[in-house]
């Protein structure tokens, strides 16, 4: 059933179809089966309602049928799988810690990395040195650690896939999609393997429809369209 208010008004999720943050929301959500609206944003063009709810202008956005509204991807996942894991991505309190440091470092230092590896324009265009090499070798140093926890378990989580795994790998697809040739010739084979298995998992395509500009006034689009895990 839809997360509504005494109004009948459903949850609201402000997202942008290739965003990673809002991609690890829609996953979660998904996962959860977390019922909402979806409202595809245009970041050069944003919607008044999304900056009345939250003026930061970031996505993925929550509001909730009770007027609260969540800013971050991780607290969505925490909102969304706190009311339903029928996935069990949440890990246990022994894994919790290891679960937390790495999401941490893929948030940290490996997105900044990316972002001045994929958008070294915007930092040169602002006076900052981008040394554009460096930042991918410093990016692939994180690979790397990935490529050793994967050299010995099917998934970041172990056997199956769960919170560090969805967290993380919508980053890794757009580290390696900067130029997909380079990355795939890369000694990182357990990485390469468990990123193919995600794109081409159902999962990640259902997430990954592609929907107009919302507007105002338009018909309303239901979230997820089906609820799955891996």
């Amino acid at each position: 059933m839809p997360d509504e208010n005494q109004n009948g008004s459903p949850a609201v999720l402000y997202s942008f179809r290739r965003c990673p943050y809002a991609m690890r929301a829609r996953l979660a959500i998904q996962a959860s089966g977390f019922e909402c609206e979806l409202r595809e944003i245009v970041l050069r063009d944003k919607a008044p309602e999304l900056l009345a709810a939250s003026p930061k202008g970031t996505v993925p956005v929550l509001v909730l049928p009770d007027g609260g509204v969540l800013e971050e991807s991780l607290e969505i996942i925490a909102h969304v799988l706190g009311k339903n894991d029928p996935c069990h991505w949440l890990p246990d309190e022994r894994e919790a810690a290891d679960v937390k440091i790495l999401i941490e470092e893929n948030d940290g230092p490996f997105k900044a990395h990316l972002d001045r590896t994929k958008y070294a324009n915007r930092f040169l265009a602002i006076g900052e040195q981008v040394d554009i090499n460096a930042e991918r070798m410093g990016a692939m140093s994180f690979i790397d650690k990935l490529d050793q926890i994967l050299s010995g378990q099917s998934f970041l989580g172990g056997t199956s896939l769960n919170l560090a795994d969805m967290a993380i790998l919508p980053f890794v697809r757009q580290f390696a999609h900067i130029d997909i040739a380079w990355f795939r010739a890369q000694p990182v084979e357990h990485v390469i393997c468990w990123l193919d298995g995600f794109l081409n998992g159902e999962q990640f395509k259902s997430i990954m429809s592609k929907y107009q500009k919302w507007e105002q006034g338009q018909s309303p689009i239901a979230f997820p369209p089906k609820q799955l895990c891996g």
